[in-house]
């Protein structure tokens, strides 16, 4: 666990909303030059932050967050998730220490525990969620033979959709993510963590100028999403007390409750919900199935967000 001057120094690097990199499955991405241009046109649109994200076996998300430091000049990167299926606990923290050191400031490392195949994929036992992530931060910074492990200065945030994630994220992080998760969920994540931890909120965004057709993307998304089967973002819901066959059906309630949709004010408004109930920050994804069209309501949301 890092120090209240790694958690401050967070804060402030992330600022009140930043912006998710386009990304869903099957969605086709840029090459590293067209990647480098969107963040550029994010860090020009006003974005403080961008987050990125990363799978087994795909795009090296730490290498991603080298490649975009480099491009811009003031921005802060996290990542939303690199995960940690896809290197060693001592890799990753080694690999974070650079870029921090590199990029002093503008480095949050957000880590996820991910999904039992993507264990499988590299040989691996998935095992209890609490207790692997649990063992993987502490080995990030255990001593070494032959190797000086680096200093901690970079802020460490978990992937916690789940009530004892959250909890764990208090014990041995910096502070917490939960993804597509209710106002009245963020209220209750900062009562689990305290006034002295990050809590970064992943909204869904769907943003269209007509808002019959924001509405259906945004239902669209949670469809496909937040309702298919062992869907852990379902399970939260189901916690709050939204009935399974309203999730099931993606009833304008539940989607409401998760999504931001329609025009600039009215994504902004939910944005600010998860800001008054005690977010830090809040990083902005789109609806959008296409990387440029996601990009570009990415850019045309931003005055409403960043003033």
């Amino acid at each position: 666990m890092g120090s209240p001057d790694i958690v401050e120094m967070g804060r402030r690097a992330l600022g009140r909303v930043g912006a998710f990199l386009p990304n869903s499955p099957g969605m086709a991405q840029p090459s590293a030059a067209g990647q480098r241009d969107a963040a550029r046109r994010l860090e020009q649109a006003g974005y403080q932050a961008v987050w990125n994200n990363e799978g087994v076996g795909g795009r090296d998300g730490l290498t991603q967050l080298g490649i975009l430091l480099a491009a811009t000049e003031r921005m802060t990167f996290g990542t939303a998730i690199a995960n940690i299926w896809a290197r060693p606990p001592q890799t990753m923290h080694a690999a974070a220490a650079m870029l921090a050191d590199a990029y002093p400031g503008r480095v949050v490392l957000g880590i996820g525990v991910g999904y039992p195949f993507q264990a499988a994929q590299v040989g691996r036992d998935y095992g209890r969620p609490l207790t692997t992530i649990r063992e993987y931060f502490a080995q990030m910074t255990a001593e070494q033979p032959m190797a000086a492990v680096p200093d901690l200065s970079y802020p460490r945030i978990l992937a916690a959709n789940g009530p004892r994630m959250l909890e764990l994220s208090r014990e041995i992080a910096d502070g917490a993510m939960p993804i597509l998760v209710p106002p009245e969920f963020t209220a209750a994540a900062r009562q689990v963590l305290g006034p002295d931890k990050i809590l970064v909120v992943g909204l869904g965004a769907a943003f269209h100028d007509d808002p019959g057709q924001a509405r259906a993307e945004a239902r669209r998304f949670v469809s496909e999403v937040v309702a298919r089967p062992g869907s852990p973002y379902a399970l939260n819901l189901t916690r709050l007390g939204y009935p399974a066959d309203e999730i099931s059906a993606a009833s304008d309630r539940v989607v409401d409750a998760i999504i931001a949709w329609g025009d600039p004010g009215q994504v902004a408004a939910v944005v600010r919900k998860h800001l008054d109930a005690g977010a830090d920050h809040v990083r902005l994804s789109t609806t959008a199935t296409e990387f440029q069209a996601g990009l570009t309501a990415l850019e045309r949301l931003a005055p409403a967000l960043t003033r």
